[in-house]
């Protein structure tokens, strides 16, 4: 059987993206085998192996790496251009993938969801919790959601909901045990309950000078204590049940300290920053999809519907 290499070479992309023959195999609607099957027959096309395949994961070669990130832009390119063709000119239609940061998604987009489901439902949303810094070119998203100052220079960016401000909580029955910190540093005496990122590294706290020469500056902090996790909803789940102090933007913990469950501290060292960005890139043609979403986002965030 001849090889259908656009077939081929997107099978590859989407197995890549889930890291399983299962799970890839699934979304395109064909058996794990064919899709095996497929694989094989591009790797022999090309002569090298291009996956690493265990009884309990797929991951890419260094070949197949590279190769993946040379064919993305190209077979993303594509996909706008049919997706383009199928939506009647303006009419928002087809798969809308969004990369989103577990911090931001309750509070910044899974409200506006439902209403814009209802207001286009010719699209079908593709939203993927992220924790890292995403290619969104190399990964096949049509936009993320990304901290301004870790933007890239060849991104068009929508401002979130303004400054943003970070906080350190814990639950009263944790300060009644162990005191309250009153300045950073005191932090080496208390337990706190940590963030690893996608990338495996630790997040170091944040904080700024409120007074003296350095008034403004921002710093890092090394924190210790019994839990680390890669799940922002755990670690306040942590913080409630009195692990641990913990670091957050403040809307992500805004109910739990609003009915008492969680009370912050060091408040003075951690001033407003840079908020959240919708991003895209530059080089674009925005697609009506695209735009439909972003100016839903920006009417429910300036009127809350």
């Amino acid at each position: 059987m001849a090889l259908d290499h656009a077939s081929a070479l997107r099978a590859f992309r989407l197995i890549a993206r889930h890291g399983s023959f299962t799970r890839a195999a699934a979304e395109l609607e064909v058996t794990a085998s064919a899709l095996s099957q497929t694989l094989r027959q591009l790797e022999d096309h090309v002569g090298v192996r291009l996956l690493h395949r265990t009884t309990r994961r797929v991951g890419l070669t260094e070949a197949g790496h590279a190769f993946l990130e040379r064919i993305s832009p190209a077979l993303n390119e594509i996909d706008q251009a049919i997706d383009a063709l199928r939506q009647h000119g303006d009419r928002p239609a087809g798969t809308l993938r969004i990369a989103v940061p577990q911090m931001v998604l309750d509070h910044l987009v899974a409200p506006c969801v439902a209403s814009f489901m209802r207001a286009w439902p010719e699209v079908k949303l593709d939203i993927q919790v992220e924790n890292r810094l995403t290619d969104l070119i190399a990964e096949g998203f049509d936009a993320g959601i990304r901290l301004g100052e870790r933007l890239a220079r060849d991104m068009v960016a929508m401002p979130l909901g303004g400054p943003q401000r970070a906080v350190v909580v814990g639950s009263p029955g944790y300060f009644a045990a162990h005191g309250r910190p009153a300045h950073p540093r005191d932090l080496a005496m208390h337990d706190c309950v940590r963030f690893r990122f996608s990338s495996n590294a630790i997040y170091r706290w944040e904080f700024a000078h409120p007074t003296g020469p350095s008034k403004g500056q921002w710093f890092e902090m090394d924190v210790d204590g019994p839990i680390t996790t890669n799940d922002p909803t755990m670690a306040i789940r942590a913080a409630i049940d009195g692990l641990g102090l913990t670091h957050m933007v403040e809307p992500s913990v805004r109910a739990a300290l609003t009915d008492g469950r969680l009370q912050s501290v060091l408040d003075e060292w951690l001033p407003p920053f840079d908020g959240f960005y919708l991003y895209y890139p530059s080089r674009l043609q925005v697609p009506p999809k695209l735009r439909a979403f972003i100016e839903h986002l920006r009417h429910h965030l300036a009127t809350g519907r």
